[in-house]
């Protein structure tokens, strides 16, 4: 159990400083090496290794393809209405919509892809 337990925190904390370096990088002015960072697939790049060394390439592989039509289906729609409506209504209203309509199409999807069993596993 504690192999287990130490695996789960370093995962934690490699997550966690990726994102802590993203805010660093925006907050003191360096746009440039931020949006960079931020574009940087942090949480896939983290886990892909972490699953690679436990289940393998294959895992991996169906996951990459997984995240993919995810990210078109829901991620894409929550930026369009975050980048849309953040000069109109305000980042905090912006972002809470963004965030509905992400969630109303990511659950729409792992129901389609649970239902349909895509992506193999």
């Amino acid at each position: 159990m504690w192999p287990t337990i130490k695996s789960y925190l370093v995962y934690f904390i490699t997550g966690g400083l990726f994102t802590a370096l993203i805010v660093a990088l925006e907050e003191n002015g360096d746009r440039l090496l931020s949006g960079f960072a931020t574009l940087v697939p942090v949480f896939t790049l983290v886990a892909y290794i972490f699953i690679g060394q436990s289940r393998g390439g294959a895992a991996v592989g169906s996951h990459a393809w997984f995240v993919l039509v995810g990210t078109i289906i829901s991620w894409v729609p929550y930026m369009i209405l975050v980048a849309y409506l953040a000069p109109r209504l305000g980042p905090k209203l912006a972002i809470s919509a963004g965030m509905l309509g992400f969630f109303v199409l990511a659950l729409a999807y792992l129901l389609l892809v649970y239902h349909y069993h895509w992506f193999g596993e």
